[in-house]
């Protein structure tokens, strides 16, 4: 009994560790319980001001009948989905607990198996030695906490937040092995025109392609942005024209543009010019919805896609130009009033010497502008100039996803400072990659895939943050991160410069003195 004693400073130490263990436990659940109580608390307040706007629209509602059903499907709304806020905040409250007891677990038993008394242990497993004492073991074992998020909705919110962490994650791990110099050997080898703004081409040509073949899973937003700034390709109802006669909405004309695709671009006969004619559009319904635009076009058309796109104008590069004059300045003054906006956060800077900050604001304004309209119009554009180049049944369908490929190129021109609304088109092109590829069977979804997915890609945030803290180029990232890790809402890159600079200071007051 006495040789299993430990001596004095041994029992110390234990007897410490043990303090400090409890302590830490406690802390990680009042911070795991304020987690629940915020979220919980801020999603049922989200809750209510949506209920009260949706009780004000439906107040305005024509009929009775639109009321009754409103009331309807937010009851079985609220049978099938029991308590998904409390579910939410479950989630995060667990993610945060379990992720710190994780880390500390494998902090310390990396710390006790690199301890001498280990030594018989790390000669007879070498391999689980060295995976369990690695630099980075801590941080990818409590990236299994990320198994929490199991218990949230599987919802558009959860898929949105796992692209979000997965974006986020080959981000900064690009940024980490760039400041690594794993590669071009650092920032300065990288080629000039390499960048995030070489996505664009893909995203722009794979939201195109879904946007016109499968809106359900197109980002609604994305499709209403884009037709309110297509003039000259979208046509609206003429002021003159009567009342109770048809005319198809903006939906109604991309489904007639798909479906012409699917029937390999059928050439188009004006009735004009031959008022025999049986019919000017192909005998189908989605098609038959666009009469009322096609049959008005002008007698020197001659592709479906011209009918329909531009009917009042035969030439598609002088619609092009009237479309840019048309376009740009509307696309400018959107983007003056946001980026206006967000240079007033900076008022001070701008007090003491505006001329920079308003250059820097213009030219961020003037670049973002010409990347939208020539995104939008090079799109459209390009299916007239394939319906002239290339044969009816060639590329059909395909040749929207060439159309938006050329247009994302005009990112080039807004490649400085842009990269985050680049990757927000990117996370929008995953988001409805995914959707598209489940809807069509190109693959067969895992279950719980997305959730082993944000678990991967919170180890990889995780030992980015423990080796190359400053390639998280996102300071709240970073303090989430450590508060993760429980070292609380603290920025490891600026407390480091802190340090740095402390230094720097004391000598100087020194040198003073």
């Amino acid at each position: 009994m006495q040789t299993r004693t430990p001596n004095p400073p041994r029992y110390e130490k234990i007897i410490q560790s043990s303090t400090e263990g409890g302590n830490y436990n406690v802390a990680a659940v009042r911070a795991a319980l304020r987690v629940f109580l915020g979220v919980y608390g801020g999603l049922k307040g989200w809750e209510a001001v949506m209920k009260r706007i949706a009780a004000r629209r439906a107040a305005n509602a024509p009929t009775p009948a639109a009321k009754a059903a409103a009331a309807a499907t937010a009851a079985v709304s609220g049978v099938v989905h029991s308590n998904p806020n409390a579910r939410l905040a479950l989630a995060f409250s667990s993610l945060l607990l379990f992720h710190r007891l994780l880390h500390r677990f494998f902090q310390r038993l990396r710390a006790s198996l690199l301890e001498p008394s280990a030594e018989p242990f790390r000669k007879r497993n070498p391999a689980v030695t060295q995976a369990l004492t690695s630099r980075f073991t801590p941080a990818v074992g409590a990236a299994l906490a990320g198994a929490c998020l199991g218990a949230s909705p599987t919802d558009q919110l959860r898929m949105t937040l796992v692209v979000y962490v997965f974006s986020r994650s080959l981000e900064f791990g690009y940024d980490a092995l760039v400041e690594g110099k794993y590669l071009w050997a650092g920032e300065e080898g990288r080629p000039w025109w390499f960048g995030s703004w070489m996505m664009m081409p893909f995203v722009c040509g794979q939201l195109l392609h879904a946007f016109v073949f499968d809106r359900d899973c197109f980002p609604e937003s994305y499709g209403k942005f884009i037709l309110a700034r297509s003039p000259e390709y979208v046509q609206l109802r003429p002021a003159d024209y009567p009342p109770s006669a048809p005319w198809p909405s903006t939906f109604d004309v991309v489904d007639a543009l798909a479906e012409l695709s699917k029937l390999r671009w059928p050439k188009y006969k004006s009735p004009i010019l031959f008022p025999d004619a049986r019919s000017t559009l192909p005998d189908n319904p989605i098609v038959a919805k666009i009469a009322a635009i096609a049959s008005s076009a002008h007698p020197a058309t001659f592709n479906t896609s011209c009918a329909v796109l531009h009917p009042n104008d035969p030439s598609c590069a002088r619609t092009y130009l009237k479309y840019w004059i048309a376009a740009f300045p509307a696309i400018a003054k959107f983007f003056t009033l946001i980026y206006g906006a967000f240079a007033l956060l900076a008022y001070k800077q701008l007090l003491k010497d505006p001329m920079p900050v308003l250059n820097k604001v213009s030219q961020r304004i003037l670049r973002i502008s010409l990347f939208i309209t020539g995104a939008i119009g090079t799109s459209w554009g390009s299916i007239c100039m394939f319906g002239n180049v290339l044969p009816q049944s060639m590329l059909a369908k395909e040749r929207w996803f060439l159309g938006g490929f050329l247009g994302g190129m005009w990112a080039f021109v807004a490649r400085k400072n842009e990269r985050s609304n680049f990757l927000y088109s990117a996370r929008l092109s995953i988001d409805s990659l995914y959707k598209v590829g489940k809807k069509r069977g190109w693959w067969r979804g895992v279950h719980n895939g997305d959730v082993l997915l944000f678990i991967a890609s919170l180890a990889v945030l995780n030992v980015v943050h423990e080796a190359h803290p400053t390639a998280i180029k996102s300071g709240p990232i970073r303090k989430l991160l450590s508060m993760l890790d429980g070292a609380g809402w603290v920025d490891r890159v600026a407390v480091a410069k802190a340090k740095e600079q402390k230094p720097e200071i004391e000598g100087v007051e020194k040198k003073d003195r």
